[in-house]
């Protein structure tokens, strides 16, 4: 599927189309062990998930000064420091020393050769530390990436800027923000393995520690499409996940991408991280100026700010930021069918998924965005998709039904036409799926059918 050459000409786009059709929408990114493999069958052939999340897990990998906490919440911390360096930070020019220790993941084999990978990760980070995830995989003609990075990450932004890294390249794939691709699928190169970095930060001379609880990463392998097959309902539910508009918050905090206009990803995350019954305290909020309307939905576009996207719609980030709160899984994976997305319903889990595509494409929506994220609720007993958008003019206008065709085929193609009629890429099925460490069984058993807990 094609890529953009710059994640915030995507932005521009999606606002410049959403402004003129009078709302707007943000753009989200462009697009060992035994396996944690997906074992829908829709998705078999598309879509490998792979979690390190385990005392098993963390004590099988290659430990340079961390060490495996056990627990009812496994994780990994740092024992002793293998050594300091110096960071310079490049959106503030701050320059400091840090102690660091590192732990790398076994080698996995992808069970679908890929031509995209994207990492994500749940930490908590404490004042004084931060995380770096890197990722190096091995191609199908025997050679190996460098070592990527998709992303340098601390929950607060005190210590470090979270940021993405631009300008990742071999020749034969890049780092499009947060997403691993290959430069040209078409080619038949493909990417068959890969392992995770961790390299956990603190302030010298301190105990202090990052706590990283979830590690993993998404392959795949999605055909080019402008279409897929319809399916049939087979669920009907809806899920009482609270309501909040993005366009409640035009111009607030512009230093966060502008201001609300763009904060769709955070919106949706916000929605569902309520929803889970989570959330920040009075005191996390008293940063917000007390006369805006859902400060929470601030708070959460300033904690998943990418500064070198320069927006909040870096999809780990918002995953990350969602698992800052106690007792919360998130990851960013794929699904292969609505079909998939309909068993999470049914079992009370609600799903923030990414589209794009044309004013008139999605009947009821209003607009057209070249990448916007909203999250998908349940299903009406016609198999219609109940959506909770965010770009939305109030909260009260913020629960949607969308026609299931036209949403399917929006959410899960890889090619589409924009206005002028030139090819752009869609996501392919890209979702966000946030749930608690101790889900009820039913949830449990839907999760592992899609290789995510």
């Amino acid at each position: 599927m094609t890529r953009p050459t710059s994640r915030r000409t995507v932005l521009t786009a999606a606002l410049a189309a959403a402004a003129g059709a009078g709302t707007a929408a943000s753009a989200g990114p462009a697009s060992a062990a035994p396996s944690r493999t997906s074992s829908s069958p829709a998705a078999a052939s598309l879509v490998d998930n792979r979690f390190w999340n385990t005392y098993t897990d963390w004590r099988c990998g290659a430990s340079a000064g961390t060490r495996a906490v056990a627990g009812r919440r496994p994780g990994l911390v740092i024992s002793t420091p293998v050594g300091s360096t110096d960071y310079t930070d490049p959106h503030t020019g701050t320059s400091g020393s840090w102690e660091y220790a590192t732990w790398t993941s076994p080698v996995h084999r992808s069970s679908v050769p890929a031509t995209e990978v994207i990492a994500s990760w749940n930490a908590h980070t404490p004042k004084g530390t931060w995380i770096r995830i890197e990722l190096r995989g091995r191609y199908s003609d025997g050679t190996d990436t460098p070592w990527y990075v998709m992303g340098s990450w601390a929950s607060a932004d005190t210590d470090i800027r979270r940021t993405s890294v631009d300008d990742q390249t071999d020749g034969k794939s890049t780092v499009w923000t947060d997403t691993f691709s290959l430069d040209d699928a078409a080619s038949g190169l493909r990417l068959v393995s890969y392992r995770l970095r961790l390299t956990l930060y603190r302030t010298p001379g301190t105990r202090l520690t990052p706590t990283v609880h979830r590690i993993g990463a998404m392959a795949s392998d999605v055909p080019d499409r402008f279409t897929v097959p319809a399916t049939a309902p087979g669920t009907t539910r809806e899920l009482a996940v609270p309501r909040y508009s993005q366009n409640v918050h035009v111009g607030e905090y512009p230093e966060y991408d502008n201001g609300g206009e763009a904060w769709c990803s955070p919106t949706s995350s916000q929605m569902i991280v309520e929803y889970w019954g989570r959330g920040p305290t009075a005191e996390d909020l008293a940063w917000v100026k007390p006369d805006l309307a859902d400060p929470q939905v601030c708070h959460a576009a300033r904690y998943t700010f990418d500064y070198q996207y320069d927006g909040c719609g870096n999809w780990p980030f918002n995953a990350a930021y969602a698992a800052t709160y106690k007792d919360m899984n998130a990851v960013v994976t794929r699904l292969g069918s609505l079909d998939d997305l309909e068993k999470l319903i049914a079992a009370g889990i609600p799903v923030i998924t990414s589209q794009s595509f044309l004013k008139g494409e999605l009947t009821g929506a209003g607009y057209g965005t070249s990448g916007h994220l909203m999250t998908v609720i349940g299903f009406t007993a016609d198999g219609d998709v109940i959506a909770n958008d965010p770009a939305s003019p109030s909260n009260d206008a913020v629960r949607r039904v969308y026609q299931r065709r036209e949403w399917e085929n929006i959410w899960l193609r890889t090619k589409r036409y924009d206005a002028n009629g030139a090819v752009r890429g869609g996501t392919g099925g890209v979702c966000y799926v946030y749930w608690p460490t101790d889900p009820a069984p039913s949830q449990r058993r839907v999760l592992r059918s899609l290789g995510l807990a």
